[in-house]
């Protein structure tokens, strides 16, 4: 079996897997005929490519994550290669059906960070809405296989005015992401009432959607779906390549519409066992991206999401593979490599260390050859000089979550645990030593609004002769 027909050079040339070469060419690129025409049974799947015996017994398991896979996407496999990095995202095997230690069903906390349903409130200024469980095909990998997939979890009407009510009642909100699922499988009209509403909220400043529908289908960004995203402006997307083999002709086709439309794009992939693990194939991929003009934004690490165990790697792989990016190719080329925080902390990042010592007035820092080199810091600088234009700046109000920041800014000195001082009193009882204000005997002179003023206090305070 082939993967593509060559068709005269006068004619487009369309990917396409020889099982459907007599589809009208109107109809293959109708992007509601593929989702009608999604493969999802063994039965179906053995039509287009040789199925193994793992791939077999988990199409025929029972309460298996549900397998979708448009006629465009499963043209991009080898039907005889069991390797085949696009087949092992999407074909599912035994393996996925083998728990691991660690997993979770919801590993990224995100219910728990959910004031209303479907909206996830983890940073302070931006949310992440969740307004569908559909995509167009399901990664076997999928942060969300708790919802995905799954008609019954499907968002309603009622909740999704309650996220929109959440965000119009909280300020601090300057930028939605809309996820799911994923926002493209929406009607036309659905996902541009969705846009406007948003659009219509004055502290909103941004909107992005996540999607892997370009990818899947990339016939769905056409000048349509091209000129709603033009209204609400500025407006941004990610979609989600893993290999370099899904950069196929459609989806430079796609993503040309779409930065033509003004749409800035960049791409987040997942860190996979098999798929994408290595040096050459993430440096051949961000280089096929950024020639379609979208800029690789995010290597995440695998989460620890039931069903993933086989596609995950150590992290000293993706250090390896930001080490054989930063420097040996060009910088805005190169992702940033995170791991989404197990229990909801959000994405960390993680790079190799370039700092290798500091000492007062110098930092020794090492480049990607290893060459070592000494920046001399300034002697002289003053960290007040910028404050009256640091003034000007409108703060965004951003309580609870100032984290180190708070620090760093002097409005504190440490950060306790939960029930750090409870821990530290051992039981005991109140005494004189203990008694009293005892939040003013442990407070530094200077930190802090308060601790400040009382500093000023004291030092305007009159002197005994």
């Amino acid at each position: 079996m082939k993967q593509q027909t060559t068709q005269p050079m006068t004619e487009p040339v369309y990917t396409r897997a020889p099982y459907w070469q007599d589809v009208p060419d109107a109809k293959w690129m109708d992007w509601r005929w593929q989702m009608s025409n999604r493969l999802n049974t063994a039965v179906e799947l053995e039509k287009v490519i040789n199925l193994t015996d793992s791939e077999r017994d988990a199409l025929n398991a029972n309460n298996l994550f549900r397998v979708d896979i448009t006629p465009y996407f499963a043209s991009l496999i080898d039907p005889d290669d069991p390797n085949c990095p696009v087949r092992k995202q999407v074909i599912p095997t035994a393996r996925e059906m083998v728990p691991f230690q660690s997993m979770m069903e919801d590993s990224l906390a995100e219910d728990k960070h959910s004031p209303v349903p479907g909206l996830v409130h983890r940073y302070p200024d931006r949310v992440l809405m969740l307004i569908t469980t559909q995509c167009a095909s399901y990664c076997r990998y999928c942060t969300r296989s708790r919802i995905v997939g799954d008609p019954t979890q499907t968002f309603s009407r009622k909740e999704f005015d309650a996220q929109i009510e959440y965000i119009e009642n909280t300020p601090q909100i300057r930028d939605v992401l809309l996820s799911g699922g994923d926002p493209m499988v929406l009607a036309p009209k659905q996902l541009d009432m969705i846009l406007g509403r948003l659009r219509a909220i004055p502290h909103v400043e941004i909107i992005r959607i996540g999607s892997r529908v370009p990818v899947f289908l990339p016939m769905r960004v056409n000048a349509e779906f091209c000129d709603t995203v033009q209204k609400y402006h500025p407006f941004w997307l990610n979609i989600h390549v893993n290999h370099p083999k899904e950069i196929t002709p459609e989806l430079a086709a796609a993503m040309d519409r779409l930065t033509r439309a003004g749409v800035p794009v960049g791409n987040q992939s997942v860190l996979l066992a098999g798929v994408n693990d290595s040096v050459h194939i993430q440096r051949k991929l961000v280089h096929d991206l950024v020639k379609i003009r979208v800029r690789p934004y995010y290597l995440y690490q695998c989460d620890l999401v039931e069903g993933s165990g086989h596609f995950r790697t150590p992290v000293s792989k993706g250090i390896e593979i930001i080490e054989g990016l930063r420097g040996h190719t060009s910088g805005y080329a190169v992702p940033t490599y995170v791991v989404d925080a197990p229990g909801g902390g959000g994405k960390i990042p993680v790079m190799p260390n370039y700092v290798l010592t500091q000492a007062p007035g110098k930092v020794v820092l090492r480049n990607f050859e290893g060459f070592i080199t000494t920046y001399a810091e300034p002697t002289d600088y003053d960290p007040h000089e910028i404050e009256a234009q640091d003034k000007l700046i409108a703060r965004r109000p951003e309580p609870g979550q100032e984290g180190l920041l708070k620090l760093l800014d002097g409005e504190q000195m440490y950060i306790e645990p939960q029930g750090f001082s409870d821990v530290r009193a051992r039981g005991g009882a109140e005494h004189r030593l203990r008694s009293g204000d005892i939040a003013q005997k442990w407070q530094p002179l200077g930190v802090g609004a308060i601790e400040q003023e009382q500093e000023t206090k004291a030092l305007e305070a009159p002197k005994e002769e």
